[in-house]
């Protein structure tokens, strides 16, 4: 059977199945990972079969960023992953279904869990791009919303005089945690995507912190040489 055609079968159990209101984790955000997966496997050896149903799985169970178990949900993806496989799409090849909970398991950032397959390394790279560039920036602030926090310190935006809080400040989580991702990539065509990516949220930085201080027409430089991974 042909990858479009597993895919089009699993965004058809996804669309009657996968029933929540997270618009930073929908069927699109499944599909632009599966896209940023193919770019980073391009001319590896890993199976394209595993990838693809990894990038459609990996949230299939997707606790709320502030949830206490938050660092068990791709452990619990991974199980249920497993289930419905061998439920729901009995002719998938058994021999893969390990592999496939593997790449689940460990696309997650806050499960911190190495991956030890080039399909969950391609899977976590692919997953975690969509943390940065401009639909990063944009699920970010999202996420924001949902979980009622303030956008940034008006008055230290960069936390330079107070330790970073990115539950009291969401600007917080791109020095805690989104700035860190290309250092974090196990591919290096991830890490190039990436670094570029990354670098799109040091502009909108570097954009931010010039517009508080009344500049509208340019970018505070000293953002730009302190964080731009392009820099480095």
């Amino acid at each position: 059977m042909s990858l479009t055609l597993w895919q089009s079968r699993f965004e058809s159990w996804f669309q009657l199945n996968w029933i929540h209101d997270d618009g930073a984790h929908d069927i699109a955000h499944l599909r632009r990972v599966w896209m940023s997966a193919q770019r980073i496997m391009a001319g590896s050896e890993a199976n394209p079969l595993v990838v693809l149903t990894a990038c459609y799985f990996h949230d299939v169970v997707n606790l709320p960023k502030n949830h206490p178990e938050r660092h068990l949900a791709s452990t619990y993806a991974a199980k249920e992953t497993q289930r419905i496989l061998q439920q729901d799409f009995i002719d998938f090849p058994a021999g893969l279904i390990d592999a496939v909970a593997h790449a689940v398991k460990a696309h997650s950032f806050s499960a911190a869990i190495t991956p030890e397959t080039l399909e969950a390394k391609i899977v976590q790279d692919a997953d975690r791009l969509e943390s940065l560039g401009a639909i990063g920036l944009a699920r970010v602030f999202y996420t924001a919303g949902a979980l009622n926090r303030p956008l940034f310190d008006n008055d230290d935006p960069l936390g330079k005089t107070r330790e970073l809080n990115d539950i009291q400040w969401t600007l917080d989580h791109f020095q805690k945690k989104l700035l860190r991702l290309p250092d974090s990539m196990q591919t290096a065509a991830g890490r190039t995507l990436a670094e570029y990516n990354a670098d799109f949220l040091v502009r909108y930085m570097a954009k931010l912190c010039a517009e508080l201080q009344g500049n509208l027409t340019s970018l505070d430089e000293s953002v730009l040489r302190d964080f731009s991974p392009l820099n480095a």
